[in-house]
């Protein structure tokens, strides 16, 4: 385990710790969640380091990794994706006008190969050498490990994404600046995370499946990820609402809080959630954020 002594996004050197939460994908182990007293951001810490992380991955829980269809959630899981991927190709790549793209924690590759079978130039990286291999087999060409990013050239990709993946990366601000290097003038960076400010993640407090500790070492609100973002050169210009996750997440949430997954107050959960962010985007159980460089 690494112990962090400063603040991942402004090094503040001031935190106190503000939640305890159960890893339920893996291992039952405790892990505490600071906040940084100058920032507000959140972070897990201790957490594994670079090199031990990789165990916490090791479910077939993790369905971003394994593509199983197994079990009712794994199936909801399995439909919701399908039916994402066309939503977030049109509110962002097709949006934006975009012909080159690279895909960060491109997981099992379906985003990519949706991209890709649009006619557009794209590069995939993914940390998991089992989620690799699946891309590959659906036709990704190009699926390469992280380290690849530094040979990847400058002003190279109309936009780069990030789903749900931002908040796994231990090296954060070399990485965002990778990021910032590789986007031409014009480039568009998108990230969807988890926002510990929803609804829902106040509902379930400890046990809203969205801190998913160790393997979410950051849990990100509006205020932080600009914050971290206008500190490497880029510009806020849109949010956005993923509004499949919170019946998602409230399904996960109701197993963890109580042993079952009770799928009519994870619906009801996930309207009010919805609801809610119709008025303020910060009560979203996931936010899409999209950046332009400054």
């Amino acid at each position: 385990m690494e112990k962090l002594t400063s603040c991942p996004v402004c090094l503040g050197e001031k935190f106190k710790e503000v939640l305890s939460c159960t890893d339920y994908t893996t291992t039952k182990e405790e892990f505490v969640i600071c906040q940084c007293s100058d920032c507000s951001f959140r972070f897990t810490n201790p957490r594994p380091d670079i090199n031990e992380s990789g165990k916490y991955y090791q479910s077939e829980d993790y369905i971003s990794h394994t593509d199983s269809k197994k079990g009712l959630l794994n199936k909801l899981y399995q439909i919701a994706r399908d039916y994402m991927i066309a939503t977030k190709y049109k509110s962002t790549v097709k949006k934006y006008n975009a012909k080159s793209l690279v895909d960060y924690g491109c997981g099992t590759g379906d985003f990519l190969k949706y991209c890709i079978d649009k006619g557009h130039s794209a590069i995939g990286l993914e940390i998991d050498d089992s989620a690799r291999k699946i891309a590959l087999n659906k036709g990704c060409k190009e699926v390469y490990e992280p380290s690849h990013l530094s040979n990847i050239s400058s002003d190279s990709a109309d936009i780069i994404t990030l789903w749900h993946v931002l908040e796994h990366i231990h090296d954060l601000h070399p990485t965002v600046k990778h990021f910032n290097r590789i986007l031409n003038a014009n480039g568009t960076l998108v990230i969807a995370v988890p926002n510990h400010e929803s609804h829902d993640a106040k509902y379930y407090g400890k046990y809203w499946a969205a801190y998913d500790v160790p393997r979410h070492l950051y849990h990100f609100n509006v205020a932080s990820m600009t914050r971290l973002m206008s500190d490497e050169g880029f510009k806020l210009i849109e949010t956005r609402t993923m509004r499949l996750d919170p019946f998602y997440i409230a399904l996960l949430s109701n197993k963890y809080q109580s042993g079952g997954m009770n799928p009519i107050k994870a619906i009801y959960i996930g309207l009010v959630s919805n609801l809610k962010t119709l008025f303020n985007i910060r009560n979203s159980s996931s936010i899409i954020y999209i950046f332009k460089k400054q």
